[in-house]
C-alpha cells in the first residue's frame, strides 16, 4: 500500500485531536449531572454555547482566511487554548456540603444510616454545613410519617455507606434497627451549587473548550480540503475517518477505566479521561507542527464574496437544512446519555453505565461511522448532495425511534453501532463537502465557519433548549418520539423540496467547477465588452 506522505500530518492530526476530545465531550453533560447540574440549567447552557459558536466560527474562519500566512500558527494557538481549558476542569475545587445525585431512595433501613454525632442547626444558611429538606417515609411496619431532615455530609449522599451522616427532627426513629423504608425527599435547595466557585469554573472551562474545540474542527476541515486541493471533496472522508478511531477508542478506554478507577469511590472519578486527554492533546500539537499548508490565492473581498454566496436561494436552502440536522444531533450529544442514565437505574444496570456509555462511543465510531466516512465520496459521487440527505435525514428518524422503543441500555450499543453511519457521518461529510463545493476561492474557512455554525452553532442552540424543556417536562421517551418525528418529517420535506427546485440548481458531486458569483463590477465589466464589441462590429461595416 503507497502512503501519502502529504496527507499523513491531517490524518494524524484528526486521529490525536479526535482521541483528545473522546475522553470528555460524550461524558460532559453528566459531568454536569455528577455535580448536581439540572436537566433544564444543563439545557440552558447548552442552548447559550452554539450561539456562541454560530458567532466565533465565522470570525475564526475569516481570521485565517485574512491572515493566510500565520493560519497554522493561530490553529496551533487555538488547539492549546482548547486543550488546556479542557484539562483545568480536573482541578476545579470540590463542591462544598452534601452532594445529591438522587431524591429517592429505596429499602433502606435504620442500620444503615450514619446518624451525625452533632446537632446542625439551619444549616441550609451555611453551605459548607449541610442542606435540609422535607423527606416521607414508607416503612415495611405500615408506618408512614414526613420529616424535617437536616443533611451533612462533604460527599454524595447515599444512605449504604459511610459517606454521609443526617440529622432529623423526629423523635420516634430507632438508630441500629433492621427496619427497611423506602425515602422520598423532596427536591435539595441548589442556591449552594448554583453560587459556588466550583459550577462558574465548570461553565467558564466548559464554554471555552467547547468553543475552542468547535471552532478548531472546522478549520480543520478547511485546512483538509485545502490540503486535497480543488476539487478533493470526495477525498475528505478519508482523512477524517482518522478522527473517527481515534475518538472511539479514547472514549471506550476512558469508559472502562473510569468504572474500574471508581469501583470503591462513591463519586465517580474521571481521572483517567483527563490523563488520556493530556497524552493527545500534547501529541496533537506536535502533529500540528509538520503540517505544510499550501498557498490560497485569496478573493478581492472576503466577505463580500460570502454575502452573495449566502443569498442565493439554494444557498439559503441549504444552510435551513443543516440547521435542522443541528437540531436533532444537539440531543443525541447532550441528552442521549442523560437518558441512559435513567434508563441504567430504571433496569438496574447502574453499576455497569461508564462502560456502558464508552462501549456505545467505540460502537457509534468504530462501527458504521467508519464505514459511511471511508465510503462517502463515492455514496456521494454516485447518488448526488440532494438524495443523500433525504436518506441521512430518514436515517436519524430510524435511528432515535429503536432508541426510543428499548428497554435495557445495552441494547443501545447495537443501534448505535449501526445508524450513527448513515445519519451523523454521511451528513456530517455532505454538509462540509457540499461548503468546499460552494466555497469562493480563499473564503473556504470562513464560509465553513459559517456552515457550521449554523449546524452545530444555531442548529445546536435550538436543539438544545427544547430537548432540556422537553426532558424535563415529558421525559427522555416522549423527547426521543419528537426528534423522531421532526428528522421524518425533514426528510419528506427535503425530498420534495429537492424534486420540485433544487435537483438543477446544486454543484455536482466531484465536479471542480465553483459556483461563479456574478458581482457589480463584473456586471459593469460584461456591459463594456459588449459596447466594444458592437463598436469593433460597427466600424467594420
Amino acid at each position: 500500500m503507497k502512503i501519502n506522505y502529504k496527507q499523513l500530518p491531517i490524518k494524524a492530526h484528526y486521529f490525536c485531536f479526535m482521541a483528545a476530545m473522546g475522553p470528555i465531550l460524550p461524558f460532559m453533560s453528566v459531568y454536569g449531572k455528577k455535580l448536581g447540574v439540572s436537566s433544564i440549567v444543563m439545557g440552558s447552557i447548552t442552548s447559550v454555547l452554539p450561539i456562541l459558536f454560530l458567532l466565533a466560527k465565522p470570525i475564526f474562519g475569516f481570521i485565517v482566511d485574512y491572515f493566510q500566512e500565520f493560519r497554522k500558527s493561530i490553529f496551533i494557538i487555538l488547539l492549546a487554548i482548547t486543550s488546556t481549558s479542557f484539562i483545568l476542569l480536573y482541578v476545579l475545587p470540590p463542591l462544598s456540603g452534601p452532594h445529591f445525585l438522587k431524591t429517592q431512595f429505596e429499602n433502606i433501613s435504620m442500620a444503615e444510616i450514619d446518624f451525625c454525632n452533632s446537632v446542625i442547626i439551619h444549616p441550609t444558611k451555611e453551605c459548607n454545613n449541610g442542606m435540609e429538606t422535607n423527606c416521607s417515609w414508607y416503612c415495611e411496619n405500615g408506618s408512614n410519617f414526613t420529616s424535617r431532615m437536616y443533611f451533612h455530609s462533604s460527599k454524595n449522599v447515599d444512605f449504604k455507606s459511610n459517606s454521609s451522616c443526617f440529622v432529623s427532627l423526629v423523635l420516634n426513629m430507632t438508630k441500629n434497627s433492621d427496619l427497611l423504608c423506602n425515602i422520598d425527599c423532596e427536591n435539595f435547595s441548589t442556591d449552594c451549587l448554583y453560587a459556588s466557585s466550583t459550577f462558574w469554573g465548570f461553565v467558564l472551562l466548559l464554554s471555552i473548550g467547547n468553543i475552542g474545540f468547535n471552532v478548531a474542527n472546522s478549520i480543520s476541515d478547511s485546512i483538509c480540503f485545502d490540503i486535497l486541493g480543488n476539487g478533493g471533496e470526495m477525498s475528505y472522508g478519508r482523512q477524517r475517518v482518522w478522527g473517527t478511531l481515534g475518538f472511539g477508542i479514547t472514549a471506550f478506554l476512558s469508559g472502562y477505566l473510569i468504572d474500574v478507577w471508581s469501583i470503591d469511590d462513591d463519586l465517580t472519578s474521571y481521572s483517567p479521561a483527563f490523563v488520556l486527554i493530556f497524552i493527545f492533546c500534547l501529541a496533537d500539537l506536535l502533529c500540528c507542527l509538520k503540517l505544510e499548508l499550501p498557498v490560497i490565492s485569496g478573493t478581492g473581498s472576503i466577505m463580500r464574496d460570502v454575502f452573495q454566496l449566502i443569498r442565493m436561494k439554494p444557498i439559503a436552502i441549504f444552510l435551513c437544512f443543516a440547521t435542522i440536522a443541528g437540531i436533532i444531533d444537539s440531543f443525541l450529544i447532550y441528552f442521549l446519555f442523560w437518558y441512559l442514565e435513567d434508563l441504567a437505574t430504571a433496569s438496574d444496570q447502574k453499576q455497569h453505565i461508564k462502560l456502558i456509555e464508552g462501549l456505545i462511543v467505540a460502537a457509534e465510531t468504530l462501527g458504521a461511522e467508519i464505514i459511511f466516512f471511508s465510503l462517502s465520496g463515492k455514496i456521494l459521487k454516485k447518488f448526488g448532495y440532494g438524495y443523500i440527505f433525504t436518506f441521512c435525514f430518514a436515517s436519524y428518524a430510524l435511528r432515535l425511534g429503536l432508541i426510543s422503543l428499548i428497554k435495557n441500555p445495552w441494547w443501545v450499543i447495537l443501534v448505535e453501532f449501526f445508524m450513527q453511519g448513515p445519519s451523523y457521518a454521511l451528513c456530517y461529510t455532505s454538509i462540509v463537502a457540499y461548503a468546499c463545493a460552494i466555497a469562493p476561492p480563499g473564503t473556504s474557512a470562513t464560509v465553513q465557519g459559517i456552515v457550521a455554525g449554523m449546524d452545530d452553532g444555531f442548529g445546536f442552540a435550538i436543539g438544545s433548549l427544547i430537548s432540556g424543556i422537553l426532558y424535563k417536562n415529558f421525559g427522555g421517551v416522549i423527547t426521543l418520539w419528537i426528534f423522531t418525528l421532526l428528522a421524518a418529517c425533514t426528510s419528506v420535506l427535503y425530498f420534495i423540496v429537492y424534486i420540485t427546485y433544487l435537483k438543477h440548481t446544486i454543484p455536482e458531486t466531484g465536479t471542480k467547477k465553483k459556483i461563479t458569483l456574478q458581482t457589480q463590477e463584473d456586471d459593469v465589466t460584461h456591459n463594456e465588452n459588449l459596447i466594444q464589441e458592437n463598436t469593433v462590429q460597427m466600424n467594420y461595416s
